[in-house]
């Protein structure tokens, strides 16, 4: 068994949800989270506003040019499926979720030991 865990945009999740279950992955689970990537602000562009002589509109811009304190809201999903299923998941993840931009997402698949259904106390593969 696996983990499959998927940050995307907060735009995606429908369809993102509908591609899964139309595809026989109805079991999911999904929060809300923040964070931002390794993208890199130019600081240059922020200097030439500034050097533009309206400083209370350079400054308002020039916050919104930077990313470097801003925490951007995405969804975060994640699926426990069986080993021969991951690669199928993460496919339609892909493909619905890329657009070619910064920001369209990660996945991380991590190794699951065990799982436990608490109604049927049910263990391993059965109990997903």
């Amino acid at each position: 068994m696996k983990e499959v865990m998927a940050v995307i945009r907060m735009n995606m999740i429908s369809k993102t949800k509908e591609a899964l279950l139309d595809a026989g992955f109805p079991s999911i689970s999904c929060r809300k989270v923040a964070g931002r990537g390794k993208k890199k602000v130019d600081f240059s562009l922020v200097e030439d506003l500034l050097s533009g002589g309206n400083e209370s509109m350079s400054s308002t811009v020039a916050e919104s040019i930077s990313e470097g304190h801003r925490l951007i809201p995405k969804r975060l999903i994640t699926i426990v499926a069986k080993d021969d299923d991951i690669k199928k998941i993460v496919d339609i993840i892909i493909a619905i979720n890329q657009k070619g931009n910064p920001g369209d997402g990660k996945i991380f698949v991590l190794p699951v030991l065990d799982s436990i259904r608490v109604r049927t106390g049910e263990t391993g593969e059965i109990a997903i």
